[in-house]
């Protein structure tokens, strides 16, 4: 008789052990599904921390007298790690069945195991289950799966080699400063439809108010330039800077926070197409070296960097919790917050270090990008880490052979995982990644790029019912979203043309560069739904831009874009009675 290890649960028995199993679901555990097909069952869910074990209790007969008691079931098969049991005997007896395809990475869990190893073979059917991670123990709340019918087969999607505008990513324009040159929405617009560019650089400065308030004619000036970008359909690197002399002539730490101030009803009231704030505010352009005031040309002192850390705390507590800013250098993110990069169990959980990425504005000009990088062995390690969750970009400022060159431009892209750069500078470097040959495949690479791969849904089901779905994406981009992301199933009548919208768990910005993820869960159809034909279709919204089809996401398939809804076929009808 075989037994799956355990860390905790050997060392207890009785009431203590039963109380353990059933205490109530925390947080760690989220996103639960479970999927099928005509010969197959998927079990997924989300988890964060580094549990030792993943475990899935599967009650086939929906009757908890029998099996091992778990939560309120009777679990007649355990799935542990990558092997699945069968219950024997009383209380914790397992015997091992066989070793099952398993995969635990990015905080999900997902096993698929053949329905007749569970006993099941008939349709329909329908299961209990309970999802576990230890150490520590946590046990979430009862999932039933009711089996589907099988489905219809697999759909095979057709990359596109197109280049495209998508929110958030690219290359971007940066024409003057953004306190004086007033955006054009038509020529904002001709970027997006006419370059497949979707972000603007606005550098705003605060040169006139380095002893006073920022006055309204300028707080002003900020919102149109916000209205402006929101009108055409596009989104916003923002910084804000009082100089660009090498003499430093910024401004105190107090008279910042008080700008800060002033300026955190606009923040919020743009967030919507802000895609990112860089910190800014200290030094020439806003980039931490040149100031009279916080530590110049690298001489800082601890009070300089207590003065930094305050700033930067401050505009993490205007900038809205959604949105992340930028810093300069990896080493200023070190110095002030934590050597350690972001884990994927903290990301996106709001605290400082899950908001706080960075921009090199000096890329590939020097061996250390002019003074971006103090210790390369170390912050090279760090900033290829901390990217896969936080944003990444900046601009070119030199030629710089052959490290300026393809090979080196497209391989630190790739391993920094750049959201965005500047289009318009540096020319030299742009110009030789073009005789290069590899601009083309920069501006399709930079950020996200997902392209379905395949998918798998049923081809009927009844209104009320279970709707199990499958489908494979591939990120061919270099990064993932760093800002909220909607998912949505859409279900559309092909004869009337009206729209049902089911959402999804899974979290784009968890589909990791350069691999394929499968997102598989079990939806519940509306009881209202008319029975009829419909078309599927996959949504990625922007949260805060739902009803603007310019802000969600379009994938990198050929036939599937649908320009006017912004969202994307997955080339499959569904037939509901």
């Amino acid at each position: 008789m075989m037994r799956p290890f355990r860390l905790l649960s050997a060392l207890l028995t009785g009431a203590l052990l039963a109380a353990l199993l059933v205490s109530p679901a925390q947080a760690t555990i989220s996103g639960t599904s479970a999927t099928n097909t005509a010969t197959t069952v998927t079990y997924r869910f989300s988890y964060t921390g580094t549990p030792q074990f993943l475990r899935a209790y599967v009650d086939t007969d929906r009757n908890a007298s029998t099996g091992f008691a778990q939560a309120g079931t009777g679990a007649d098969y355990l799935l542990e790690n990558g092997s699945l049991y069968q219950h024997t005997g009383t209380g914790w007896s397992w015997t091992l069945i066989r070793t099952v395809t398993f995969s635990s990475s990015g905080g999900v869990a997902q096993w698929t195991v053949n329905r007749s190893d569970l006993g099941e073979t008939a349709t329909p059917n329908d299961a209990d289950l309970i999802f576990q991670v230890e150490a520590p123990l946590e046990t979430s709340t009862k999932y039933t799966h009711v089996y589907s019918g099988g489905t219809s087969g697999g759909v095979t999607y057709t990359a596109s080699t197109d280049n495209f505008a998508n929110p958030e990513r690219g290359f971007y324009h940066h024409t003057g400063d953004c306190d004086k040159a007033d955006f054009s929405q038509s020529t904002l617009q001709s970027y997006r439809t006419g370059q497949g560019i979707s972000l603007v650089m606005c550098v705003f400065y605060l040169a006139e108010y380095k002893n006073g308030p920022i006055a309204q004619a300028a707080l002003d000036q900020l919102q149109q330039q916000i209205n402006t970008v929101r009108a055409a359909g596009l989104k916003m690197v923002l910084r804000f800077a009082y100089t660009t002399s090498t003499a430093g002539d910024d401004t105190t730490k107090d008279r910042i926070l008080a700008h800060l101030d002033q300026l955190a009803p606009y923040l919020s009231s743009g967030k919507d197409v802000i895609a990112v704030v860089q910190a800014g505010l200290i030094g020439a352009w806003g980039e931490w070296y040149y100031t009279q005031n916080f530590g110049n040309a690298g001489t800082v002192t601890s009070t300089d960097w207590a003065n930094r850390k305050a700033v930067t705390d401050k505009l993490l507590s205007v900038v809205p919790s959604t949105r992340m800013i930028q810093l300069r250098t990896p080493k200023f993110k070190r110095t002030m917050y934590s050597t350690t990069a972001v884990q994927p169990g903290a990301a996106y959980n709001g605290s400082a270090l899950s908001r706080i990425g960075h921009h090199n504005d000096c890329f590939l000009a020097s061996p250390d990008d002019f003074g971006t990088y103090e210790n390369p062995s170390v912050e090279y390690p760090y900033l290829q880490a901390d990217t896969s969750y936080v944003p990444m970009g900046g601009e070119t400022c030199g030629s710089n052979p052959p490290r300026s060159s393809c090979p080196t431009a497209t391989g630190e892209l790739a391993q920094f995982h750049w959201s965005f750069i500047n289009t318009d500078y540096e020319p030299t470097v742009l110009n030789s990644w073009n005789s290069g040959g590899c601009l083309a495949d920069i501006s399709k690479n930079l950020g996200y790029r997902f392209r379905l791969e395949s998918g798998t849904y049923p081809a009927t089901a009844s209104a009320g019912g279970s709707l199990p779905i499958s489908f494979t994406v591939h990120n061919d981009g270099y990064a993932t979203p760093f800002n909220p992301r909607s998912l949505e199933l859409v279900l559309r009548n092909t004869s009337s043309g009206s729209t049902y919208k089911l959402a999804m768990s899974s979290d784009p910005r968890r589909w990791t560069a350069g691999t394929s993820t499968t997102v598989s869960q079990t939806l519940t159809l509306p009881t209202n739904l008319p029975a009829g034909s419909y078309s599927l279709l996959l949504n990625l919204p922007d949260p805060l831009l739902s009803t603007r089809p310019e802000y969600s996401i379009h994938l990198a398939n050929q036939g599937t874009w649908d320009a006017g809804t912004g969202m994307n076929s997955l080339l499959h009808t569904l037939t509901v009675s």
